[in-house]
């Protein structure tokens, strides 16, 4: 059952006691956005009109009282929005799996509710790499406190995960996130709040976490020239304010109340676990502490980004936040590891770590889950894809353009690991066998060993006695004997070769046709058969289109790509205005 809010209405949404409108009080759709990555079965996607060009390194919007809608599956990310003109603007979040990255509000907001709602009936929600520092104007807003950051509508029931986000000078809560009590949850990764008035982080749910972040209230006067919002102050500044039912956990943060009265405060019978990290000032209501200090560290933490233009053109987003208790006592630091991809083709990356290794981001095409081995290997275009983990990064691969990033600084992949990390073995019986055996990376044969010399996607040779040994990159996709059998070891194990390749009779096509598109189309797509690429239509069979698994990343040009498939198209993206496609049963057409 939703709890019922002990304080009025008034009080806390404005005189006419309703919730944030969808718009903020604004009118207008702004339908532009800067990047889209539409889930679900599709054969073409029109809704990339108004990209930034690839030279710009993000959007510029400026604020004009319009409302950007962001649904599901929907990423809007590396934009600017300039509210120095006093208009407002609004990012609403109605769709689950949705994503808000590199963005930077710019100048001091004097218009609207609140700058972000989310109100998402299910699934997950990102917001990332925000910047909302330079504060809001009390005036110009609906509610009695004026503008808010962030509100958590009532009746979402998302798991959100906010992380290097930097709010400060809100004067209605920094994030207003204490719904979680009706559904839903809240998570809070490395964000920081300064000045915010009522609280900075208002959550309310027993799934609701802080972790890595500072927040904290410095009585800073903020002048007429910089948007006073005075009044209320004694019910301002809170750094934590939980409601219930909690506990809220806290974990490695840094509050102070400064002037007001309490750091931490718990509000009708919430509860707050601080299981480690350090805060000045009083507590009030049911605040339990474990490993906690007394003397906080009130720095920005590390990947928060301190103006808009950082955030909006993704400068904050390769810190590995505050260092953990553990850290702190030997174990290794976490690290970021990225990939940038480039407009001109596709790029296939692997590497491997020591240690435990995550996406950076929920709805990265990077990876689904963690892998248990340490070994992660994708595909970008023009797009990044980034990753945090533990321990030493042993090795790692790059076949195509994209550019390797670690912990904020750019590194030569050479100097990690071989080129080619993989070994393959063909060992003869004794009877001649002849083979042809295809990677979606790169194949060349061991300087060490006897073998052909070639490097490229595809070896072929034949072998009666001892054996041949190659190293590759990517993934082997097929190995076919034209002649006889032999023994085909991969780093070390037996495989069978009959589970590679043998798909030449998948029944559908999917065709990317750019011959009449005005520039080049970057597309990925995912089926849930088997799937290889095809000649259909004299398309080209381009080695820098990657094909792993059941998932292609790839670009055209002036020229066709097509694949032969079965299944179903389960996700399909597409970047540019190529044509495309797709043939069920085309061989019996």
């Amino acid at each position: 059952m939703a709890r019922e809010p002990s304080v009025s209405d008034a009080e806390r949404f404005g005189s006419d006691g309703d919730e944030p409108s969808e718009t903020g009080g604004n009118t207008g759709l702004l339908d532009r956005r800067t990047y889209l990555r539409l889930a679900g079965t599709t054969t073409a996607a029109a809704a990339f009109a108004g990209v930034a060009s690839a030279d710009e390194e993000y959007e510029v919007i400026e604020a004009s009282g319009q409302t950007i809608q962001i649904g599901e599956g929907e990423t809007f990310e590396n934009t600017l929005i300039d509210v120095s003109s006093g208009n407002g603007i609004l990012l609403n979040v109605t769709g689950s799996d949705a994503t808000i990255r590199n963005v930077g509000f710019s100048g001091l907001y004097r218009g609207g509710d609140f700058a972000i709602t989310i109100n998402t009936p299910s699934g997950d929600v990102l917001v990332e790499n925000l910047y909302l520092g330079d504060g809001a104007n009390k005036s110009g807003a609906g509610f009695v406190h004026g503008p808010g950051a962030v509100f958590l509508h009532k009746d979402s029931n998302a798991d959100v995960t906010f992380r290097n986000c930097n709010v400060q000078g809100w004067p209605n809560n920094g994030f207003y996130c204490s719904n979680t009590a009706s559904g839903g949850s809240v998570r809070f990764e490395s964000c920081y709040g300064k000045n915010n008035g009522v609280a900075t982080f208002r959550c309310a749910s027993a799934d609701d976490a802080i972790v890595d972040c500072v927040a904290y209230n410095d009585d800073t006067d903020y002048s007429t020239e910089n948007g006073s919002w005075g009044g209320y102050t004694e019910q301002h500044g809170r750094p934590v304010w939980a409601w219930s039912p909690g506990p809220v956990t806290i974990e490695n943060s840094q509050f102070a109340a400064g002037p007001y009265a309490a750091a931490l405060l718990t509000h009708q019978g919430g509860t707050i676990e601080f299981e480690s990290g350090a805060y000045s000032g009083g507590t009030q209501g049911q605040v339990r502490t474990a490993d906690v200090g007394g003397d906080p560290d009130l720095s920005v933490p590390e990947g928060v980004p301190t103006s808009a233009e950082e955030a909006a053109s993704g400068g904050g987003t390769q810190g590995s936040g505050r260092s953990s208790d553990s850290a702190d006592e030997g174990s290794d630091a976490s690290h970021t590891i990225s990939f940038e991809g480039a407009d001109s083709s596709a790029t296939r990356y692997e590497f491997v770590v020591d240690g435990e290794v995550v996406p950076a981001g929920e709805d990265d095409a990077a990876a689904d889950e963690a892998p248990d081995d340490g070994t992660v290997h994708g595909v970008v275009g023009n797009w990044t894809d980034a990753f945090r983990f533990d321990g030493d990064l042993e090795t790692v691969t790059v076949d195509g353009p994209a550019a390797v990033t670690l912990d904020g600084e750019e590194i030569d992949p050479d100097e990690y690991g071989p080129a080619l990390p993989h070994v393959l073995e063909v060992e003869g019986t004794g009877e001649p066998a002849s083979y042809e055996i295809t990677v979606d990376g790169t194949i060349a044969a061991d300087e060490e060993a006897d073998a052909p010399s070639t490097a490229g996607a595809t070896v072929q040779d034949s072998v009666t006695d001892g054996s041949q040994t190659f190293r590759y990159s990517g993934t082997l996709t097929d190995v076919t004997f034209t002649e006889g059998e032999a023994r085909v070891l991969v780093d070390g194990g037996e495989i069978d070769p009959d589970e590679y390749g043998d798909s030449e009779l998948l029944p559908h096509a999917l065709v990317i046709d750019g011959t009449g598109a005005d520039g080049p189309s970057s597309y990925s797509f995912t089926v849930d058969g088997a799937l290889v690429k095809s000649e259909y239509r004299n398309a080209s069979v381009d080695d820098d289109d990657v094909l792993e698994g059941a998932t292609v990343r790839g670009s055209v040009a002036d020229w066709i790509d097509a694949y032969w498939f079965e299944g179903e198209i389960t996700a399909f993206q597409l970047v540019g205005d190529a044509d495309v496609d797709v043939q069920y049963n085309a061989r019996d057409q």
